[in-house]
C-alpha cells in the first residue's frame, strides 16, 4: 500500500514540475488596463482572460517557442511568439482597432448612406419614391447636393460641369451609353431600372484611381448579389406596363424585366408646349444571371430598348419649324465575376459591350450614326493587414463610332473616329489610428486616339476630430477624351484630353441618425 501511495506522489510531482506557469498583463496603447481579454496559446486550448486589472496567468504543459494570442472586442490582435519558459509578467499593448464602428472614414466627395457601403446615396425604394423621378435613377440623384438641372435635359451635371462628365459604371464596368435618346430641349432619363440594383452610389469628385474617363463624377450600380425570394411584378401605368420575374435555385438565379411606354394617352390629355407628330413610345428590356462559386459570384447583365419619336421643333434663328424623326436601338451587356484566391487576393474582372444606333430625319436630311464601345478590367486587392490595403489594376477601352450625313440634294458627308485607351492604376489605404486615415493613388493611360500619355494622382485625407466630427480634404487630377460631338471630327483636327483637377474641403457632424456637411470644392479645368 505504502509504495502505491509513494508511486501516486512521484507521478503528480512530475506533472507539476513539467507545467510552466505565463503571466502577464494586458493594457492599451496609453496603458490603461483591458479587462475580459481573451489569452491563449495557438494550436492548444491553454489560456485565460484577463482580470479587472488586465493581469492573467494560466499554465501550460507547452516547451519552447509558441505564439501567445490576445484578443479583445475594439482591439487589434495580438500575436507574439514567446519562450514558454521565460513569460513572467510581461506587459502587452493592443492597439485600438480601425475598423471599429466608429472609425474615420473618407467622405470628401462622397454622398454617404445606407449599411452595405461607405458611399451608398440611395437604395431602389429611395429612387422610386423620391418626388418628380418617376422611377428615374438620375432624376433622384439630381435633388442630391452637387448636382444641377440643365435646359430640363434629364442628363446628370455635376457642380457646373457637363454631362458627359459623369461616367456611369454597373458592377465596376463602363457603360458608354447610359441614356435614352433624345433631342434638344426634350428630356431623357437614365435607361436602368433601379430595382435591379442593391446599392446606387454616387461620388462627386475627388473619387478612386480605379475609375478614369470622367472629368467630374461617377455614378457606380451594383447589381444584386442574391435576390431575396422568388416573385413576379407587373405594373400598370397610363402611358405603359411593365412585368418582371426573379426565380432563385440553389447556386443560381435569374431578375428579367420588360417595359413598354407610349406617351400618346398622356399628350391627348395634357397639353404640350411641344408638337408632336408622333409621341414618344419606347420598348426595353433587361436581365441579371447570377452564378455563386465557392470562393465568388459570376453576373451577366444585358440590357435592351428601343425607342422611337417624331417632333416639330422650333428654332430662333429660322420662322419655320424643323421637324425631327429619331430612331433609336441599344444593347449593353457587362459580365464580372468577383471573388478570393491563394493568399486572400480579392480579384475583380470583367468586361462590357455596348452598342447603339441612331437613325435621324431633319426634314429632308438624315443622319445615320452607331457606336460600339467595350471596356476590359481586371483588378487585384490585398488586406496586408488592418491598417494598410493595397490595390492594383489595369483598364483597356475601345470605342468605334460612325456618322453618315445626307443632305437633301444627295450630298454626303462622313465622320467618326476609332479609340483605345489602356491605363494601369494603383491604390492604397493607410490607416494611421482610429482618427486618421489616408488613400494614396495615381493613374496612368495611354490615348492612342490623341497620341497622349496622362499620369494622375489621386490623394484622400480624413481626420476625426471629435466622437460625432471629422474633417475630409481629397485632391485629384483627371483626364478625359472630348467629347463624341468634337472627336468624331478627329480625322480634320488634332485634340487633347480635357484636363480638371479637383479640391474638396469636407466637415460632416453626425448625432443620432442625423448628418450636417460642410463641402468646400474647387475644380481648375
Amino acid at each position: 500500500m505504502r509504495t502505491s501511495f509513494t508511486f501516486i506522489v512521484f507521478f503528480f510531482t512530475i506533472i507539476t514540475y513539467s507545467q510552466t506557469t505565463l503571466s502577464g498583463r494586458v493594457v492599451d496603447e496609453k496603458g490603461n488596463p483591458i479587462s475580459g481579454a481573451n489569452i491563449f496559446i495557438e494550436g492548444s486550448y491553454d489560456g485565460t482572460s484577463s482580470n479587472d486589472k488586465g493581469e492573467f496567468t494560466f499554465v501550460t504543459n507547452l516547451k519552447g517557442n509558441h505564439t501567445l494570442v490576445i484578443s479583445s472586442l475594439i482591439y487589434e490582435i495580438s500575436k507574439t511568439i514567446i519562450d514558454v519558459s521565460d513569460f513572467k509578467n510581461k506587459v502587452i499593448k493592443l492597439r485600438e482597432s480601425v475598423t471599429s464602428l466608429d472609425a474615420v472614414i473618407i467622405t470628401a466627395g462622397n454622398l454617404e448612406a445606407g449599411d452595405k457601403a461607405r458611399v451608398s446615396v440611395l437604395k431602389p425604394l429611395d429612387i422610386v419614391t423620391t418626388a418628380g423621378s418617376v422611377g428615374d435613377i438620375v432624376a433622384a440623384l439630381q435633388t442630391l447636393p452637387g448636382t444641377q438641372n440643365v435646359s430640363e435635359n434629364g442628363r446628370l451635371f455635376v457642380r457646373g460641369g457637363e454631362a458627359n462628365e459623369t461616367q456611369t459604371f454597373i458592377d465596376g464596368i463602363r457603360v458608354a451609353q447610359p441614356y435614352g435618346a433624345s433631342t434638344e430641349n426634350l428630356p431623357t432619363r437614365g435607361r436602368f431600372s433601379p430595382f435591379l440594383f442593391s446599392g446606387i452610389s454616387f461620388s462627386t469628385g475627388g473619387y478612386s484611381a480605379e475609375y478614369g474617363e470622367a472629368l467630374s463624377s461617377v455614378l457606380l450600380l451594383n447589381t444584386q448579389d442574391e435576390p431575396d425570394q422568388n416573385k413576379t411584378d407587373i405594373g400598370l401605368m397610363t402611358v405603359g406596363l411593365g412585368v418582371g420575374n426573379t426565380q432563385k435555385w440553389n447556386k443560381s438565379s435569374l431578375s428579367m424585366n420588360a417595359n413598354y411606354i407610349n406617351l400618346a394617352p398622356y399628350q391627348s390629355v395634357i397639353p404640350q408646349n411641344v408638337s408632336w407628330n408622333s409621341p414618344f413610345q419606347s420598348l426595353s428590356g433587361e436581365s441579371v444571371y447570377r452564378y455563386n462559386f465557392n470562393n465568388g459570384i459570376l453576373k451577366v447583365y444585358a440590357a435592351f430598348d428601343a425607342s422611337q419619336f417624331d417632333v416639330n421643333q422650333t428654332n430662333i434663328k429660322f420662322p419655320q419649324t424643323t421637324r425631327v424623326d429619331l430612331n433609336n436601338t441599344n444593347f449593353y451587356s457587362n459580365a464580372s465575376y468577383k471573388g478570393n484566391f491563394w493568399g486572400n487576393w480579392q480579384i475583380t474582372s470583367g468586361l462590357s459591350y455596348g452598342y447603339s444606333k441612331n437613325n435621324i430625319n431633319i426634314d429632308l436630311d438624315k443622319v445615320t450614326n452607331s457606336e460600339n464601345a467595350a471596356h476590359l478590367k481586371l483588378k487585384l486587392k490585398k488586406n496586408i493587414s488592418d491598417r494598410f490595403k493595397i490595390a492594383f489594376g489595369s483598364d483597356y477601352f475601345i470605342t468605334k463610332f460612325d456618322e453618315d450625313f445626307k443632305q437633301r440634294y444627295n450630298v454626303i458627308g462622313n465622320s467618326g473616329y476609332d479609340s483605345s485607351i489602356a491605363a494601369i492604376y494603383t491604390e492604397a489605404d493607410v490607416f494611421f489610428s482610429k482618427k486618421m486615415v489616408t488613400k494614396v493613388g495615381i493613374r496612368a493611360a495611354i490615348n492612342e486616339l490623341l497620341q497622349e500619355t496622362t499620369f494622375s494622382p489621386r490623394v484622400s485625407l480624413a481626420y476625426k476630430i471629435a466622437k460625432s466630427s471629422q474633417l475630409s480634404f481629397a485632391y485629384g487630377d483627371f483626364n478625359q477624351t472630348p467629347s463624341v460631338d468634337y472627336i468624331k471630327y478627329s480625322k480634320f483636327h488634332q485634340f487633347e484630353s480635357e484636363k480638371a483637377q479637383h479640391y474638396i474641403f469636407n466637415y460632416q457632424y453626425n448625432r443620432e441618425n442625423k448628418t450636417l456637411r460642410a463641402e468646400v470644392y474647387y475644380k481648375n479645368y
